[in-house]
Parts: C-alpha cells; structure tokens; sequence
C-alpha cells in the first residue's frame, strides 16, 4: 500500500494510515479502542463516541477480530497506550472481514492442541512466539551460510527426484516419472560426493530430505530439512570441526541478532552458547558410560545402536554439545570408510545435543574396489548406482562431510517440545495438508 506506515514507526504530531489485523477492541462506555498490529507491534485506535462521526465509529468498533483495516488519523502521544502513541481516527476501511468464529486464538489467551494449530498455521503464525521462532530460523540459517563460506565452502542444489535411494531400504517415497518409478530423495549424499570430487572441493547443501519412516514422535519428521557439508581432502575430524563450528555460528548469530524473539520466548536469561569444544567421545566409551548411568534395563553391548533412552542418559551425563566416533563399521552406511587401522572401525561419528542427535557424518570411501563391496555387502545392486560409482575410477580424492537436521537443531537451541514448532508446514505419517 502506498503511504502506508507501520506502527511502530509512527511518531506523534503525524498524520498517518496504519493497516493490519484487528487484534482486539476495547469498549468502555464514551470512549473505546482498538488495537491494530502489524508485523511491527500494534497501535492503539481511539473512539471518542460523542465527538466523532457515528459510522466511523460503528465501522471501528463492529468489526470483528483478525479482520483487516486499514485506518486514517493523526498520530498523539499518550502514556498510558500500549506503545506510548494513539491514533485518532479521520477514516477507516475495512479491507476483508474476518468471520466472529476463529477456529484458534491469535492472542494466545486461549491455548490451542498442536494439531489445531497446524491445521490453521496462518492463524497461529500471528502470536508473537511463533512469529519469533521463525524469525529465529531465518537467523540460523543465514549464520550457517556465512560459516560455510567462510570454511571455502560452495552452496549447491542437488536433485530431490532420484532414480535410486541414498541408502536403499524402505525408507523411500515412490512416485511415478513419465511413467517409470522414481523416489524422492533421502539426502543429498551421493551428488554432494560427486561434487566434492570435482574441482570445486568443498560444497555444502540446505534443503529438504524425504524418509518413509513410520515414526510418529515429537522429534521425527518425514520431510525434514537438511543442511549438509561434504569436503575434498577432508577426513572425520575435519568435518567434525566444519560441524560444530557451523552449530556455534548458529548461536552466536541468535545471540547477537534475536534479544527481542528469546525475550518472547521466555529464553532470554538462559539462552547460552555451546562450549568451545564439544567432548568427542568413541563409541566404547559412550556405551560404558550409558551403561555406568545405570538408566538402562539392559547393559549394552558392542555393536547395539543407542536407545533413545540410552542417548537421554549420556546427554545428561555430558551436559553439552558432543561427538560419538569410532562407531562400528556394521552399524553405518556403505559409503562410510572404515578406519585405517581396524576395519571393525568406521570413521563415522554423530554430534549429540544433551537431548538428541543432531549430525551423522564421516569419511568417506573414495576406494572404487571397496565402494562396489560396500554397495554389496548391504545388498545393494552396484549396476543401479553406476552414475555414483563410475566417477570413482577417474580422481577421486579422499573426502568428509556430515547432514545435520534443521529443525532438530532449532528444536534443542530453543528447547521446543514438538519438532513441528520449527517448521511451518510439518509432514509426517498424520499430515499431509497444509
């Protein structure tokens, strides 16, 4: 709109036009108010009954909530208004009404279930906290993308329609393609190998991944974004660097950035940066002090994967930011090399937040010989994934990188109960629309 002014740059003595969402009114008798906000704050709208033409103030004061006004008038100071200034009305137009029954409250008087919410997000992304927590995510991952760059890093877009999965399984999303059957893709594994074996060296990724798991937790998603690094070069513990300096990078940018959001949401006292080196533990020493917790009904044992109450139990033991390496090479994906030294190794890792996983990442295999027995041993067809492995008989040099989960990452810097508080449109096995 032209001329128009946002309310929180509206300064007394001015004549302005304010236009927004009805956010409340307020009828004492001779006087009344309406509260108008925009995407700034709100501003009061004053209705002096008996000095004021009579259609103006039946227009400002029968209009329903959430409805959008757009509204004429000089702009006063006045202490006792919510943002120190009021409005007096000379005109006000009612843009498009909003019907007196909304299915959730803006205002945040009333609470709603998460799957209301989500089944009406345009509604509930006008309550502030919600509104700060995605401007928080556009923070985070603005930081990231400066971190990357400044680790000589390339952003590249990767295709999401694939003929074959990364990992094979049936963790897949089948569509149909011009008639044949394609998937959607779960990582972006393969192409950002074939990308860090060119020139170009190291490259990272932000977009969406697809898994059909069946979960159905407050921590998984089957659309979920990813943000991925994959270096030339580089081996595990050169990832694990680009990894937790991307997570700090994170931090402190919301720090610096967001006072005004973590104050929204309650965290400005207790929002903390990460340890400046995040403990790396090997897999024998976290399933020893998993089992040390006692928390577990069964010791574990060489080769198990940790239990979800097992990760809780370390993450309260470590207190922070973390790493688990050396995990069995049985228990990670083909593509990732064992170690040097004992192929009973992997050079994978996972960097843990106290209350989840937030990264998988390693070295990875850049022998042809040993790549083609990977794809074997986890029975896979070698001949499906020609367009991967072939690139690997001309130069491949040794390489690392990881896949760190956006929402997740969000989810534990701001403590959310439920994944799908950080992404606008969540899918999981319940959800498909909106």
């Amino acid at each position: 709109m032209q001329d128009r002014t946002y309310t929180a740059d509206a300064e007394p003595g001015e004549d302005a036009t304010v236009a927004g969402w009805v956010h409340e009114i307020r009828d004492l008798g001779g006087i009344a108010f309406l509260i108008l906000r925009d995407s700034t704050g709100k501003i009061q709208i004053k209705f002096e009954k008996d000095e004021m033409d009579e259609e103006l103030v039946e227009a400002g004061l029968g209009v329903s909530r959430e409805s959008i006004v757009s509204v004429s008038g000089v702009v006063e100071e006045e202490p006792r208004a919510p943002t120190g200034v009021e409005i007096t009305p000379t005109s006000l137009e009612v843009i498009a009404e909003a019907e007196p029954e909304l299915p959730l409250d803006p205002s945040g008087k009333v609470d709603a279930e998460i799957s209301t919410r989500l089944d009406n997000r345009t509604l509930d992304l006008r309550k502030p906290e919600v509104q700060a927590i995605f401007e928080i995510r556009a923070v985070v991952l603005s930081a990231v993308r400066d971190a990357f760059r400044e680790h000589r890093c390339t952003e590249i877009t990767t295709p999401k329609i694939v003929a074959t999965g990364t990992e094979g399984g049936t963790e897949l999303f089948p569509i149909t393609y011009f008639g044949e059957e394609a998937f959607m893709n779960q990582s972006p594994q393969l192409f950002k190998q074939l990308i860090a074996g060119s020139n170009v060296e190291r490259v990272f990724e932000i977009g969406p991944i697809f898994r059909a798991e069946e979960h159905n937790t407050p921590r998984h998603l089957n659309e979920a974004t990813s943000i991925d690094f994959e270096g030339a070069f580089c081996d595990a513990h050169d990832a694990m660097d680009v990894a937790e300096a991307i997570t700090r990078a994170a931090y402190e940018a919301v720090a610096e950035n967001c006072a005004d959001e973590l104050e929204t949401l309650g965290l400005a006292a207790e929002f903390a940066l990460p340890e400046e080196s995040f403990p790396r533990l090997t897999y024998e020493e976290a399933i020893e002090r998993i089992n040390a917790t006692g928390e577990l009904d069964e010791q574990l044992v060489w080769g198990d994967d940790l239990p979800t109450e097992g990760e809780k139990a370390l993450g309260e033991d470590v207190g922070t930011h973390y790493f688990i390496t050396e995990w069995p090479s049985e228990i990670k994906p083909f593509y990732i090399m064992d170690d040097a030294d004992d192929d009973q190794l992997s050079t994978g890792f996972d960097m843990m937040h106290p209350r989840m996983e937030l990264v998988s990442g390693g070295q990875r295999e850049h022998r042809y010989d040993h790549l083609v027995s990977g794809f074997e041993q986890q029975g896979l067809d070698p001949v499906e994934f020609e367009y991967y492995t072939k690139m690997f008989k001309y130069g491949m040099p040794p390489h690392a990188g990881f896949g760190l989960g956006g929402e997740r990452l969000l989810m534990t810097m701001l403590d959310l109960d439920n994944i799908r508080e950080a992404v606008l449109f969540p899918r999981d096995r319940q959800r498909l629309s909106p």
